[in-house]
């Protein structure tokens, strides 16, 4: 059964429809695996065996009376932002350390109703705020490829678990490339699809009209299975969006003759290292071997994407967490005098060093005298961001670039100076400013055998084309099924 841990999950159906595997055998397969691999890599931090095992058999009754879809009985794992009934949801925070969901996150109802088994919940950066999963209240995650240096972040033990083949496929959230760039660093395939096309109801919010879940995995392939299940309206969140049903694995097979991709000049300007230059213009190689054309494009707001983002998330984040206070839920400091020394001492023995920065800047630009100043120019910043990729997209189908400037870098290269780690999202952020869909795929190795990534940005509601370019190159080349030596 070990080579069913770098399986599809097309294949991993195949097996549990034919019953050359169970879905309790296949849970049990990646629950050991986990024992014995992530001490090491501290990616879960939620685990409950008998849970797990008892989903997975309801799964196989399912399997057996012939009631299953492609996903059931197929595991994966959450990130820790997703309420999850039953399941500590800490958000990686000592705020939440002991908070015990009562109810499912519309992510984890959806994967459920599919039939996947829930391995576990997986670590992150403090409330998603971080690029290498450093700030988390349970410690760091480290990169399954070389230990002493970091995931990425902010779903950096979404793309650790992957790449170390602890699970076939997770959920993480993008609010600034917070899917996308682990999954670069990882070297695996992770997709933030359009703003609003998978819904936020139970996703623990940091900077609401940027925050978008989807689904990892080791291909364009299984990201399309997992974002069908994902995707839908809920009318419990009202940046949902009321559209048709999609098969976004419609178009996998399309040829690429005839693609026009963008080239921005301002991604291949400098800031990017050589090793991951390299390698992304192999993969821009490839894609013209397998019919595609590329061409320039100009964003000309997008040197301003970081500075926009760094006002506008931080001041969504200053009242998206202001609810923990100590009072309803959450922790609450042991000695206080009076309520107002409570909510301050619970909120500054709560939260971590990277919330509280981002709470004091969200609550500065948002403050009398100063919105107009801040608030307005980076909302302002963001509309002509957006209207550069609508001009661009009028002279190409999807936009490639690298995924992040660097390839993983270690602990602590970053971490004393808060914005050389905000740059680390420098390709990613235009993105989620503008609401577009975009996603990360491993295309190669750069200095010290680190996975890099190419990322593929397309228009509005562009996810079934995205998947359809990433896979044909997927076909075309392997980078999407290796993984560390150390973790087989």
């Amino acid at each position: 059964m070990s080579d069913l841990v770098n399986s599809s999950l097309r294949e991993l159906s195949a097996a549990l429809a034919a019953k050359k595997v169970s879905a309790v055998e296949l849970a049990t397969l990646f629950l050991d695996r986990i024992e014995k691999l992530n001490p090491a890599l501290n990616a879960f931090i939620a685990l409950d065996r008998d849970k797990t095992l008892t989903q997975a058999r309801g799964t196989d009754a399912a399997l057996a009376a012939g009631a299953g879809s492609t996903l059931t009985g197929i595991p994966l794992a959450h990130k820790d932002i997703f309420c999850t009934n039953g399941w500590r949801t800490s958000c990686g925070s000592k705020m939440l350390a002991n908070f015990v969901s009562p109810y499912d996150a519309h992510v984890v109802e959806k994967l459920a109703a599919a039939g996947m088994v829930t391995l576990g919940k997986l670590n992150m950066d403090e409330f998603a705020m971080g690029s290498s999963n450093e700030t988390s209240f349970f410690g760091p995650v480290k990169n399954p490829w070389d230990v002493s240096r970091v995931p990425g972040g902010s779903s950096g033990g979404s793309a650790a678990a992957i790449a170390a083949r602890l699970t076939p496929a997770a959920t993480g959230t993008d609010t600034g490339g917070s899917i996308r760039q682990p999954a670069a660093l990882c070297g695996l395939t992770g997709l933030k699809p359009t703003y609003g096309v998978v819904s936020r109801y139970g996703m623990i919010a940091f900077a609401s009209s940027l925050d978008q879940a989807g689904p990892m995995a080791k291909s364009a392939e299984d990201c399309a299975l997992l974002l069908n299940a994902m995707a839908g309206f809920d009318p419990r969140d009202s940046t949902s969006l009321e559209r048709s049903t999609e098969d976004y694995a419609r178009d996998l097979e399309k040829p690429l003759a005839g693609l026009r991709i963008g080239l921005p000049k301002e991604f291949f300007s400098d800031g990017m290292d050589a090793d991951v230059r390299a390698a992304v213009e192999v993969a821009l190689a490839e894609y013209r071997t397998l019919g595609a054309t590329t061409v320039e494009v100009q964003l000309p707001n997008s040197g301003l994407s970081v500075p926009a983002y760094y006002v506008i998330a931080p001041a969504e984040a200053s009242s998206n967490l202001s609810r923990f206070d100590g009072v309803r839920y959450g922790y609450r400091a042991p000695e206080y005098a009076d309520l107002t020394e409570m909510y301050s001492r619970s909120r500054a023995q709560g939260f971590g060093a990277e919330v509280k920065r981002r709470i004091l800047i969200g609550t500065y630009v948002l403050s009398h005298g100063y919105y107009d100043a801040y608030y307005l120019q980076a909302q302002k910043i963001r509309r002509l961001i957006a209207a550069d990729f609508a001009e661009a997209f009028k002279n190409c189908d999807v936009i490639m670039g690298p995924t992040s400037p660097s390839v993983a870098f270690g602990f602590g290269a970053k971490s004393a100076d808060p914005v050389q780690m905000y740059l680390s999202d420098i390709y990613t952020i235009s993105t989620n400013l503008a609401g577009l869909p975009g996603m990360s795929l491993p295309c190669g190795f750069g200095n010290n055998n680190m996975p890099v990534g190419l990322q593929i940005i397309g228009n509005w509601f562009g996810e079934a084309k995205m998947l359809n370019v990433a896979h044909q190159y997927q076909k075309a080349t392997d980078w999407h099924m290796k993984f560390p030596e150390q973790m087989r």
